[in-house]
């Protein structure tokens, strides 16, 4: 029999208090590109993102990194990003957060597929933002999964 892996929670809602993350946390199944982009981006991009009908963040990227999948969600292409922040400035919602693009050294990214990892990153987050969770999603508490290791506590924009 199988150990169950260990699920984590990200309080979305707490870690809009601080101004600068400097560790976020990959999980790298499924696409390579989704292997590249951040939970927090990840988590932004699903749950906080108005899905505007003509979406000025795309609008005004120079790159041509964004842009929307059938259902409305916006995604970036980290590859074609040049991370000048003009989406960030634009987004009429405060959407976006100021650290959500930078790039943070390797030895500050980690892979939530590893149990070591996810421990370390639970450490290195501030008190009380990232938990391990036993729970499943529940809308009542605007806990809502993102992934299978991954669940996320935000107030989610519904049109």
């Amino acid at each position: 029999m199988c150990a169950m892996k260990k699920k984590v929670l990200i309080d979305m809602i707490k870690l809009r208090d601080y101004e600068d993350l400097p560790v976020d946390a990959i999980f790298t199944s499924g696409p390579a590109l989704n292997g590249l982009r951040t939970i927090r981006e990840e988590a932004t991009f699903e749950f906080t993102c108005r899905r505007c009908e003509d979406a000025p963040c795309i609008s005004v990227c120079p790159a041509d990194a964004l842009e929307k999948e059938a259902s409305g969600r916006v995604i970036r292409n980290v590859n074609l990003c040049v991370r000048c922040k003009s989406c960030i400035m634009i987004c009429p919602f405060g959407t976006l957060m100021d650290d959500l693009f930078e790039i943070k050294p390797r030895d500050r990214i980690f892979d939530l597929n590893d149990e070591k990892d996810l421990e370390a990153f639970i450490r290195a987050c501030p008190e009380e933002t990232v938990t391990l969770y036993e729970g499943e999603e529940d809308p009542g508490e605007h806990i809502y999964r993102l992934n299978d290791r991954v669940c996320v506590k935000e107030l989610v924009w519904n049109q």
